[in-house]
């Protein structure tokens, strides 16, 4: 099916596809602190899942292609959630920065992103190929989807 990008398949299946190839891959670099790091100052734990990076990495990669220019901050502010104060009321609390720098910084040195030069806030764009690799693998996930319905 031709003509298929990353906005007609749905998110779930996209960065399920996306981080599946990621890991088959073997390019991601991945810090040593991924199994003991919290992803943001809300959690109690870490993440249960051993893939996580490559999931968060594959929601990065997504939420960059969806958009113009995205930067840290605001990925900060995408991955939060509400921080349990006890009795107290709940308040949003941003994701950790680092988590999601490191990710970002991994997506560049595979070529999927690179620093938004043109804008004048900065923050990080989608590539070429990173277009094209991502929109290939959307291609393959509708492909997937309509042979199991069939």
């Amino acid at each position: 099916m031709g003509g298929v990008t990353v906005r007609d398949v749905d998110a779930h299946k996209f960065i399920a596809a996306y981080s599946d190839f990621l890991k088959r891959q073997g390019k991601l670099q991945i810090p040593g602190w991924v199994d003991t790091v919290k992803t943001s100052h809300s959690n109690e734990l870490p993440p249960q899942s051993a893939d996580w990076f490559y999931i968060r990495a594959a929601a990065v990669a997504r939420h960059i292609y969806l958009r113009k220019s995205v930067g840290v901050g605001r990925l900060r502010k995408v991955h939060g959630s509400t921080k349990n104060r006890g009795s107290r009321p709940s308040h949003h609390c941003d994701a950790s920065g680092s988590v999601d720098r490191k990710v970002v910084q991994a997506l560049e040195k595979l070529g999927v992103v690179e620093v938004d030069e043109e804008g004048s806030k900065g923050g990080r764009r989608v590539t070429q190929s990173g277009m094209r690799d991502l929109d290939r693998i959307a291609g393959t996930t509708v492909e997937e989807s309509e042979g199991e319905e069939e």
